[in-house]
């Protein structure tokens, strides 16, 4: 995979390894402003059924993790098997600014092409604006609000959709 001009991090996916990193990422970068549960007191497998080291790239910095993108089938159905969506992001505080969030979301839209998707989506919280900046950026448009839809710590927030053909 290749990162976008100017950044230092390396993109390669997952393999099965990484998962005690990522689940240590995870629980480092747990907030509010993206995540629509609380953080789990116990860690769980970051690797299951649904998701495993081919459904996720990770990026690398000076040789250490410091990302992930989680890009899966939004539906078991075979109607919607020409779609890709980005199911999870995340970006160690250390990498933020260094193009990190960038290359992997740029490896997720190379990657849904190679795999055949016609469309890539994701979901994303109407309060994260750093996220909504990235992917606006990366072509992404808002294709949908859900106002109020998820209840986070007491306020609620909406759940943006966005999309772009490929």
């Amino acid at each position: 995979m290749s990162a976008p001009e100017g950044s230092l991090a390396h993109i390669r996916f997952a393999v099965p390894e990484d998962a005690p990193a990522l689940d240590r990422l995870d629980r480092e970068t747990w907030s509010y402003l993206h995540a629509v549960k609380p953080l789990d007191p116990a860690p769980s497998p970051f690797f299951n059924e649904r998701f495993g080291p081919r459904d996720h790239l990770v990026a690398e910095l000076d040789g250490a993790l410091v990302g992930y993108v989680r890009l899966g089938l939004p539906t078991p159905l075979a109607s919607t098997a020409h779609v890709r969506q980005i199911m999870g992001l995340a970006v160690a505080d250390a990498a933020r600014g260094r193009g990190t969030g960038r290359a992997l979301v740029r490896g997720a839209i190379e990657l849904a092409r190679r795999q055949g998707a016609r469309r890539i989506t994701l979901r994303v919280l109407g309060h994260n604006t750093p996220a909504r900046k990235l992917y606006e950026a990366e072509g992404f448009v808002i294709e949908g609000v859900l106002p109020g839809e998820i209840l986070l710590d007491g306020s609620y927030v909406d759940d943006v959709l966005m999309g772009q053909p490929l």
